[in-house]
């Protein structure tokens, strides 16, 4: 029996082929670009397909990766895309208090010092100089904060919602005028 997609961990997308012998490009989500094949099994996002990991080598930003039973290109290119999970039982419990699974905070309410909910937290990102956090308002566009302990200080998992302490200025619209009558810069 398939697991719901609740109890599943979304570990790694498979992407392009790479050379003749059915190795893929695999992108992992994770701290370790190689811990996604630390846990027995990954299982395809409808849960029919299974792969083992064979081998695995970093090459630049990505792994390379020979699956058990894809074994030329054309198995490998029929892959393309594929997300890959694990079951979420198979991951070890955080050690650290301020440690999250990116699953466990999608969903979460974001509220502000008042506790006046601001939206629902979307999605975590990391264009490299940091991880943001996104947030869906009820309406208009998301909202992006910095993923850090001064801006979201107070994460309960239990009651379900995160504190987010926006950076001053962060709701103002638009460029102040400077108060010395100079252009704004």
């Amino acid at each position: 029996m398939a697991n719901t997609p609740e109890d599943r961990i979304l570990m790694a997308q498979i992407g392009a082929a790479h050379g003749i012998r059915g190795e893929v490009r695999v992108k992992p989500f994770g701290d370790d670009p190689l811990s996604f094949g630390d846990y027995g099994k990954l299982e395809s996002e409808d849960g029919n397909r299974k792969f083992k990991v064979k081998r695995a080598r970093v090459q630049k930003n990505v792994v390379v990766t020979k699956f058990e039973g894809v074994n030329d290109r054309n198995e490998a290119e029929a892959l393309n895309g594929l997300k890959l999970y694990i079951a979420r039982e198979k991951l070890p419990e955080t050690e650290d208090e301020d440690e999250f699974y990116h699953t466990d905070l999608i969903g979460l309410k974001a509220v502000n010092e008042n506790g006046d909910v601001i939206g629902t937290v979307l999605t975590l990102l990391n264009f490299g100089a940091g991880e943001l956090i996104e947030v869906a308002p009820k309406s208009g566009n998301s909202l992006m904060f910095p993923f850090t302990k001064a801006v979201v200080p107070v994460i309960d998992l239990d009651e379900g919602y995160m504190e987010i302490h926006a950076p001053t200025g962060f709701y103002e619209e638009g460029e102040k005028e400077p108060e010395d009558g100079s252009e704004p810069v």
